[in-house]
């Protein structure tokens, strides 16, 4: 194991620090454009070392082939609001010239038994460190906001069973899980409808800005016409 486990896991912050700005900056590229964005936010964290050491005895990875074998060390969450945005931001990453897609896996279409649904990707990303280049890998995982409510909840339950639920829970979880898809089946129906909205919502608050401006400088030029005649 690394005796200084903070300095072995510098380079995966700064891996996530990076990819989060990258991430966070495609947002913002397509707010700047007014058009939908695919990407309502993004999170990302470094695997804490418990759980690092946990997983490497559970799959018997050794310490030669940890950084190869386990590929979620540094890890990305890209939330989305319908599953058609899930695939365009695949097809964003796929595009990008500083990272390589290595691997990935759709769980959306391929549903796990439990009813987890999600796109995984794994790349290969490069971390500019003072002793040269290093290439690590991180897994971004890509859902939407139901997808992610139902994953973070069947996972707090993985810790108290320890991976062994009841029957009646896990038909519960499975049942929660259609429920979540069918409502982003229903979101997906309407979508265009929703992003009209949205627009026209986002162009309101713009342009009321712009309106307060406009105001405010007419308020200002009165009140200097007006201390100009005092003066006179």
């Amino acid at each position: 194991m690394p005796k200084d486990w903070e300095l072995f896991l510098m380079p995966y912050k700064q891996a996530v620090d990076e990819l989060k700005i990258k991430l966070r900056g495609m947002r913002k590229q397509f707010q700047q454009e007014n058009t939908h964005t695919p990407i309502e936010f993004v999170t990302g964290r470094v695997k804490p070392v418990d759980s690092i050491i946990e997983k490497m005895h559970r799959r018997q990875i050794s310490e030669a082939l940890m950084e190869q074998d386990l590929q979620d060390i540094a890890g990305l969450r890209i939330m989305c609001q319908f599953v058609e945005d899930i695939y365009q931001v695949v097809d964003l990453i796929h595009q990008r010239t500083d990272m390589e897609v290595i691997e990935e896996r759709d769980y959306i279409t391929n549903v796990k038994p439990s009813g987890y649904r999600s796109y995984h990707m794994v790349i290969m990303y490069p971390v500019q460190t003072v002793h040269g280049e290093k290439k690590l890998l991180a897994e971004i995982q890509i859902r939407t906001l139901s997808m992610n409510f139902w994953a973070t909840i069947e996972h707090s339950l993985n810790y108290k069973y320890q991976g062994e639920f009841p029957d009646e829970i896990n038909e519960r979880l499975k049942r929660a899980a259609e429920a979540a898809f069918m409502l982003d089946q229903e979101m997906s129906a309407i979508r265009e409808e929703i992003q009209e909205a949205q627009q026209l919502f986002s162009y309101g608050k713009g342009q009321q800005l712009i309106d307060g401006t406009i105001e405010r400088n007419q308020i200002n030029d009165n009140d200097d016409e007006s201390s100009s005649q005092q003066d006179s």
